[in-house]
């Protein structure tokens, strides 16, 4: 049974909408009947993947409305809840998608600190305040859906920025989740998805990746069940490899192993992979 959050007539905010998992999902929302709120700071491709989900919506362009948005903007992200709640009054499901990734260790330039981290994890958290107050006043249920990483669990050495921010944001996730479960009254529910390897905006597709169709089907049937974590898989790595690197990544802590053991030439050779 579908979530009643996702049946036709709710609304769907979606950031990051105008390619990959966020466009794709957009799509999806408006084939299954809800109205689609869509934000993006890439303003032309913004405007070229609402027409595209206005072509699946029920009404048209009157079930779909185009935002374009610069989630690290305080600013911006109240604009979008404002502009959210005057066309179609309510917030159903909000997909904190946005992310920027940043190659790179701890030594890079501070402002690409802050700017991806204001992306990837200050753009929920300001979300989060601006949309769930009208989210919980409504009464019915509804959630809230933060896009995480792998990369934010198991911390592959490397992306250093990004393994940060996606590490933040899950544990941001999860007190989230804590706290509305707890909170008497509240029917609102946190989520966090966890993608595989996907080929996101205008990546060449190559062997072994998801597209982001794919990713969506999963984040349906999770929510469907009422999942936090949804953690997909791919072509390459399957969900029993994910959850032997999960665990080794704990292992590090319980054995007092060296950080990152699963890269450490004394240790590379003990991981089981299967």
């Amino acid at each position: 049974m579908t979530a009643s959050f996702l049946q036709p007539g709710r609304v769907a905010v979606v950031t990051g909408a105008a390619s990959g998992i966020g466009l794709a999902a957009c799509k999806r929302f408006a084939e299954m009947g809800l109205k689609t709120v869509l934000a993006d700071v890439e303003a032309a491709a913004l405007e070229d993947a609402a027409a595209a989900v206005a072509a699946l919506a029920a009404g048209g362009a009157e079930d779909v409305l185009a935002v374009p948005t610069d989630v690290a903007s305080e600013d911006a992200i109240a604009a979008l809840a404002e502009a959210t709640d005057q066309r179609f009054g309510r917030c159903d499901i909000l997909m904190n998608n946005a992310a920027v990734r940043v190659s790179g260790g701890a030594r890079e330039d501070l402002g690409d600190w802050r700017q991806t981290m204001a992306v990837n994890f200050w753009a929920a958290v300001v979300a989060e305040r601006a949309f769930l107050p009208r989210m919980m006043a409504q009464g019915e249920p509804a959630a809230i859906v933060n896009t995480g990483s792998k990369q934010g669990i198991t911390n592959p050495p490397g992306n250093t920025i990004y393994n940060v921010t996606k590490s933040a944001l899950k544990t941001y996730t999860e007190q989230l989740q804590h706290r509305l479960r707890n909170t008497e009254g509240c029917q609102v529910s946190a989520h966090l998805l966890v993608p595989g390897w996907t080929t996101t905006g205008k990546r060449e597709h190559k062997p072994g990746a998801w597209l982001p169709e794919q990713v969506i089907d999963v984040m349906l049937e999770a929510l469907d069940r009422g999942d936090f974590y949804i953690i997909c898989p791919d072509d390459e790595v399957t969900a029993e490899m994910d959850h032997k690197r999960m665990l080794w990544a704990a292992g590090d802590i319980i054995e007092n192993r060296p950080p990152l053991s699963r890269w450490h030439k004394d240790w590379a050779d003990k991981f089981d992979r299967g």
